[in-house]
């Protein structure tokens, strides 16, 4: 093994919440095959510490809960608070979410053919969509007036964390019929 520094980064950074030593450890040893000491470890993690505290880097490592982490140096907070905020603006309505579920499984879809199912205008929605890019004119349809055809863009995959449509719930898993109109409740 080259550097061990540079193994140790790539766990630390990896790692979704602060990784302990003895993870560190673990992983070392299981994938070179050869016995690490703590002290090695703890040397690495000191050189990779100074290496990030260097004004040039935004990040730095932290030990937090018995573990190691990378966070954002306090100097950057203020960017980072006003990110969140932008982000946490883009929340969806309830009528949003209906509007872009049913773009979502009927796809390529007209705003007529949304607003017949919702039962509702879908102007509002259908623009807020477009806004926040979850939803992409597909082309127009061959129907009279040659209507917009709406569906889903590669944001929203990223915003729902899915890598293509097929990966969305099928409509029989989201339904309970357990209280069906007919059926005796005890």
């Amino acid at each position: 093994m080259e550097n061990p520094e540079l193994y140790i980064e790539a766990l630390v950074f990896a790692s979704e919440q602060s990784i302990r030593i003895e993870e560190i450890l673990y992983c070392l040893q299981a994938a070179f095959e050869r016995d690490f000491t703590l002290d090695e470890v703890t040397a690495c993690l000191a050189n990779i510490s100074t290496k990030y505290s260097a004004e040039h880097f935004a990040i730095e490592l932290v030990n937090i809960n018995n573990g190691y982490q990378f966070l954002t140096k306090k100097a950057y907070h203020p960017v980072i608070s006003l990110l969140q905020l932008q982000r946490s603006k883009k929340k969806l309505s309830q009528a949003a979410l209906e509007t872009l579920a049913i773009i979502a499984y009927k796809q390529p879809v007209t705003k007529t053919e949304v607003e017949q199912i919702r039962g509702v205008n879908c102007d509002y929605s259908i623009q807020k969509l477009l806004e926040k890019e979850l939803i992409a004119i597909n082309g127009k349809s061959d129907a009279l007036g040659k209507p917009i055809l709406y569906g889903t863009s590669v944001l929203f995959m990223d915003y729902f964390g899915i890598n293509n449509i097929e990966e969305l719930p099928h409509i029989k898993e989201l339904t309970d019929n357990s209280t069906s109109i007919g059926e005796q409740q005890e």
